[in-house]
């Protein structure tokens, strides 16, 4: 039962959150496992294939439209999750089709609340670390507004 790195995959917060792509074979659960997450929100319309494979980890479901951004709301759900999953000692995960869009959007807004920094520094931060993530104005723009209501 050999463990694969999922597509896309890196860490944002080493041991406690990361960003990848839809996970696609059980090996990917397992290698998600293995490095401590327990928690694996989904963005994507369709479930992930093959999460009943692991049942170590719990696969929250927040679906975003592609190319869509995130509403406040989805946000706030998506800070909580990997807050309360963090607070238990547990990393969390976090993923769309191919993992720029949608999740390097919700992975700025983290940067945002944890790192208190700009829209802007979040979304530059995020594409240094996952390059092409973030692909539309909307989805810049959910980063920034979120910014200011975090103010």
């Amino acid at each position: 039962m050999a463990s694969e790195v999922p597509p896309n995959f890196s860490w944002v917060e080493p041991g406690w959150l990361a960003g990848l792509a839809m996970p696609r074979l059980p090996a990917h659960y397992r290698y998600m496992y293995e490095n401590g997450i327990r928690h694996l929100v989904s963005l994507t319309e369709r479930s992930p294939p093959h999460h009943d494979t692991c049942p170590g980890i719990h696969v929250h479901r927040l679906r975003i439209a592609d190319f869509h951004p995130p509403s406040p709301e989805q946000i706030q759900r998506f800070l909580q999750i990997v807050e309360d999953a963090n607070a238990k000692g547990e990393a969390a995960a976090v993923h769309c089709m191919l993992g720029f869009g949608r999740t390097g959007t919700m992975l700025a807004c983290y940067l945002v609340k944890t790192q208190k920094i700009s829209g802007a520094d979040a979304i530059r931060e995020i594409r240094k670390l996952r390059h092409g993530s973030i692909e539309t104005p909307d989805q810049e723009k959910a980063v920034v507004q979120f910014y200011q209501r975090t103010k």
